[in-house]
């Protein structure tokens, strides 16, 4: 394999790891902004209705970033099915995914449901 391909691979490798973990990020910072609107509606000078809006739309930017999470495990598993097929002799550059860590269209509209 030439260099230019091992050197694109642990390019591609590290930049999808690094999408990886902005979209788990993202979703860490989406639950704590939930828990922090649900506990200031607590205070009992708060109705409690008040924010429902803001936390039904918080809930759909959960659902989009869950997607892009779900899409990004499928992204990983594409580009580790070329290392396989480009980089066939090198060992140590794909990193595989487990089937079970991609979430089908149907089980997210199950969810979503």
């Amino acid at each position: 394999m030439s260099d230019r391909i091992l050197a694109d691979a642990y390019n591609l490798k590290k930049l999808i790891r690094e999408a990886e973990a902005v979209s788990d990020e993202a979703m860490l910072a989406f639950a704590k902004l939930r828990q922090a609107m649900i506990a200031a509606r607590q205070n009992p000078a708060v109705e409690v209705n008040t924010g429902q809006r803001a936390l039904f739309r918080l809930s759909q930017a959960e659902q989009q970033a869950m997607s892009m999470s779900n899409n990004l495990v499928r992204v990983h598993e594409e580009l580790s099915a070329v290392a396989r097929e480009v980089a066939r002799s090198d060992d140590g550059i794909p990193t595989e995914t487990k089937p079970s860590a991609i979430i089908s269209d149907a089980d997210t509209l199950v969810e979503a449901g």
